[in-house]
């Protein structure tokens, strides 16, 4: 595998980041707010990935366009009152990223986050230097639809069967699938192990940081 692929395309939140519980939270707390039905941990975790419009009216169907607006507002509250910085990445995320680069993997994310957001999140966990590009679900088609990655795939002029995307959720590895490149799920996450597994990725992980005995 150390010499299978050329770009490694990684979701942000729940695989780079530790934020999934808090994300869910959040989630909540826009429920709650707008005087809707709390989701429970699942429902809310279910829909990580996707971007911020499509995660609420996944959780929220039939909600009009007015109360997703609504609920988007509190929900970035909600979550940006949270100090984070580089501890807030997994554990041995940020020197995993660095041997894979100094590997010479080139590096992407792909998130659901928006644009401005995943900016800060490179900011104050001062990891944008380690990254060639990414895509943002608020600059392209979410998840599970092949767009972001076919873009970074154009962009930093890799093919499919060069490209591994490594993420935490069902809506990574099946984005993966249908930009025709291969995946490899990670626990630690939105999603289950078995979750993950039933999408036949190459492997499942615990933690992203093990990514660095396959690759380097």
């Amino acid at each position: 595998m150390k010499q299978r692929f050329d770009l490694l395309v990684f979701d942000w939140d729940g695989t780079l980041f530790d934020s999934i519980d808090w994300i869910v939270l959040s989630l909540q707390q826009a429920a709650r707010e707008n005087g809707l039905p709390i989701p429970d941990p699942s429902a809310a975790k279910s829909v990580i990935g996707l971007s911020i419009a499509e995660a609420m009216y996944g959780l929220f169907p039939g909600v009009e366009a007015s109360r997703v607006e609504r609920l988007i507002e509190v929900y970035r509250r909600h979550y940006e009152s949270r100090a984070m910085g580089a501890d807030s990445l997994f554990a041995g995320v940020s020197g995993l990223l660095e041997r894979l680069r100094e590997a010479g993997y080139k590096l992407a994310v792909a998130t659901g986050k928006g644009r401005d957001a995943l900016q800060h999140a490179l900011h104050i966990t001062d990891t944008s230097h380690l990254f060639d590009a990414w895509r943002t679900a608020e600059e392209t088609a979410s998840k599970p639809r092949p767009d972001m990655l076919l873009q970074l795939m154009d962009e930093l002029a890799v093919s499919a069967e060069r490209t591994l995307m490594i993420g935490d959720s069902v809506h990574d590895l099946r984005m993966a699938r249908n930009a025709g490149a291969e995946s490899i799920g990670v626990a630690c996450g939105a999603n289950s192990r078995d979750e993950l597994l039933a999408l036949e990725p190459l492997l499942c992980l615990e933690h992203t940081v093990e990514l660095g005995a396959m690759l380097v």
